[in-house]
């Protein structure tokens, strides 16, 4: 069974990059057809997807965050890497990794990361 482990400050301040690291067990990041994603809740709102990065390491933004997001991988830790430059008191939420499927669906979860953006 596929398990996810978000890890990184839970807090940081307005215009510097929030890094998140998603540590990955059971299953390989380059397993064929596997595809990682970040997601995040603000308080009070619902899930908004921020972007993914595929078994090949190729990679897909949300169109609302494409100019401030990046995601990476470390294959020899089996871990990605989200990036979420120029940050605002609006990007506090609780940040999740997860697996999508060939279909787009998320089937694994990590427990998620609660990150402050201080002004």
């Amino acid at each position: 069974q596929v398990q996810l482990q978000e890890s990184g400050p839970g807090l940081v301040k307005s215009s510097q990059t929030l890094s998140l690291t998603c540590t990955v067990s059971g299953g390989s990041i380059t397993t064929a057809n596997y595809y990682w994603s970040w997601i995040r809740q603000p308080p009070g709102k619902g899930l908004e997807w921020m972007g993914v990065i595929f078994y090949s390491g190729s990679t897909y933004y949300s169109p609302s965050l494409k100019s401030r997001t990046s995601i990476s991988r470390d294959t020899s830790k089996n871990q990605f890497t989200l990036q979420l430059s120029s940050v605002k008191p609006e990007d506090t939420a609780v940040y999740y990794c997860a697996k999508m499927t060939a279909r787009w669906a998320h089937d694994y979860w990590g427990q998620g990361t609660q990150v402050t953006v201080s002004s």
